[in-house]
């Protein structure tokens, strides 16, 4: 892989445009995160709106909500996230492989937010405990996954290497 060389921002820009434009790992994070923090919103709010659909409960409603969420994902980390990086694959290639990361990612996340929706109905959880914990779940199963994404992501997907 090239070595990544720093984007020159104007002393007069700002903190986000000067994040938004680097290439280092710790800005590159920082957009992952916020690429996060975007689709995680996107999951929760489908979740809200489709788990008291007919034929839907928490769990169905949430591998739609995700898969959902991880569509927006992969073109917000290719454009956002990982715009410094040169193309060295064929978009599909590149999406078979965000998919496939991401799949093991959300395989983590959803087992994450099963143990928190689980634990809270274990315990017996009423009232507003039992209406946040399928948010809960989202956002600690979010930051499992995201972790692990980020990466998986940064080596195997978003690398610019061809194979």
């Amino acid at each position: 892989m090239p070595p990544r060389v720093p984007i020159a921002a104007p002393p007069d820009s700002s903190l986000i445009q000067r994040v938004a434009r680097s290439t280092s790992s710790r800005a590159t994070f920082l957009r992952f995160a916020c690429v996060g923090g975007t689709i995680a919103i996107i999951d929760a709010g489908l979740l809200y709106l489709l788990k008291d659909l007919p034929g839907f409960n928490v769990y169905t409603a949430r591998l739609v909500s995700y898969f959902a969420a991880m569509c927006a994902g992969y073109f917000l980390n290719r454009y956002f996230t990982f715009h410094h990086l040169e193309r060295g694959r064929v978009l599909w290639d590149e999406l078979l492989r965000f998919f496939s990361v991401h799949a093991l990612g959300g395989a983590l996340n959803f087992a994450v937010y099963a143990l928190v929706v689980t634990l809270a109905d274990r315990m017996g959880a009423t009232g507003r405990v039992a209406l946040f914990a399928p948010l809960a779940g989202v956002w600690v199963g979010g930051v499992v996954g995201m972790c692990f994404n980020f990466l998986m992501s940064r080596k195997h997907v978003f690398d610019g290497r061809t194979r």
